[in-house]
């Protein structure tokens, strides 16, 4: 790589790293990006989840030390997370891909008006808001492990809108237990695109340097604004990479 590169991959990897801790679609910057520096679709794909693993480290360390987080709870939503990922990564789908962004896009827009128009779900007390059944939420994480072992890209918002409307914790909390889900089965899923030659270690060594540094900042910044600051950072968020899935799909139609 040129010395310039170094320099974009790691700007890009902090920005994203700030975005999926304090809410989520860091990875719809850092795949086009690793794609246009000339990674194939699925190598991209592969590379971005060393960033994605280290990020999450550094992020559930943070939130630790913050004592926000609560592991025996992230481990029971998080085992069928990992059991879905694995279904995820192995996956083979023959779906259009602008069909699956408009998709995609149509639940992150449902989960927009879901945060806009009920915001005491997620600002009040976990005692406020009593969660489903476990059985129920067992689905949920496993359908979502699916996704996130398949595209990774977004599936912060679901985890977000299982942890609060699904499991009943405020947006501070959820927040940090988003990251430990996802880092427990980031490795499965990276483990059997590296098996399957879709990891170009070395760029993701770099990415993650950005990464790390971007949820160091990004625990800080949650911790500091709250759950209402990070509210609106996810509305934001959504919006934008709501209105970039559309955009793309439509252009390729």
């Amino acid at each position: 790589m040129e010395w310039y590169t170094y320099i974009i991959v790691v700007a890009v990897g902090i920005l994203a790293g700030i975005i999926n801790t304090l809410a989520a679609g860091g990875s719809m910057i850092t795949l086009p990006v690793l794609m246009a520096l000339g990674l194939p679709p699925n190598m991209a794909n592969g590379t971005n989840r060393i960033g994605i693993f280290l990020q999450n480290v550094v992020g559930v360390g943070s939130f630790h030390r913050e004592k926000v987080m609560d592991f025996p709870s992230g481990f029971k939503v998080g085992i069928p997370a990992v059991l879905g990922a694995v279904a995820g990564a192995f996956v083979a789908v023959n779906l259009n891909d602008e069909v699956m962004k408009l998709a995609i896009a149509g639940v992150m827009i449902l989960v927009f008006f879901l945060i806009l128009l009920k915001p005491s779900r997620w600002i009040n007390s976990h005692e406020t808001h009593p969660p489903i059944p476990y059985w129920l939420q067992v689905i949920i994480f496993f359908l979502v492990g699916v996704y996130g072992g398949f595209i990774q890209a977004g599936v912060g918002f679901f985890l977000l809108t299982s942890l609060v409307l699904g499991s009943g914790f405020e947006l501070v909390k959820a927040n940090a237990l988003k990251l430990l889900v996802i880092l427990l089965y980031t490795p499965v899923a990276l483990v059997i695109f590296f098996i399957h030659g879709d990891v170009q270690i070395w760029m993701g060594l770099v990415l993650a340097a950005g990464n790390m540094t971007g949820a160091w900042i990004g625990t800080k910044i949650a911790m500091k604004g709250g759950a209402v600051f990070i509210r609106y950072f996810v509305l934001a968020a959504i919006l934008v990479a709501s209105a970039k899935l559309i955009v793309d799909a439509i252009k390729a139609l």
